[in-house]
C-alpha cells in the first residue's frame, strides 16, 4: 500500500493536528499557514473530482466542472477504486445516500 510508504512520526504529527481543529475557521487558519494556496486547490479539486466520479460524471464533465487535467481525474480515478478507502470514506460521510445513489444509476 502506498500509505506505508508515507508513515512516519512526521506524518503522524500532521494528521494528529489535522485531528485538532474544531472548525472551518480554524481549518482555513492552519491550513492558511501550512501550504500554499496553489496546495491548497489541488487538495479541494482532487476532492471534488472524486466526488464527481462517485455520481458517476463523464470525464469531460468533471474536467469543464472543476478544471481538473484528465491525468488528474484518472489519479483520482484509480484511487477511488483500488486505494485505501480513503475518499469513499469521507465521501460517505460528506454526502450519506451518495453509495447507494451510484449503484441506481
Amino acid at each position: 500500500m502506498q500509505i506505508d510508504k508515507i508513515r512516519s512520526e512526521q506524518t503522524d504529527q500532521l494528521f494528529n493536528a489535522i485531528l485538532q481543529l474544531k472548525d472551518l475557521e480554524e481549518c482555513y487558519s492552519f491550513f492558511d499557514d501550512l501550504s500554499t494556496m496553489s496546495e491548497l486547490q489541488s487538495l479541494a479539486q482532487r476532492l471534488e473530482v472524486a466526488h464527481a466520479l462517485k455520481q458517476k460524471k463523464t470525464y469531460d464533465r468533471i474536467q469543464n466542472d472543476t478544471g481538473a487535467s484528465t491525468a488528474t481525474i484518472s489519479r483520482v480515478r484509480r484511487c477511488v477504486d483500488y486505494g485505501s478507502g480513503g475518499y469513499n470514506l469521507i465521501l460517505n460521510r460528506l454526502y450519506p445516500g451518495l453509495e447507494e445513489q451510484t449503484h441506481k444509476k
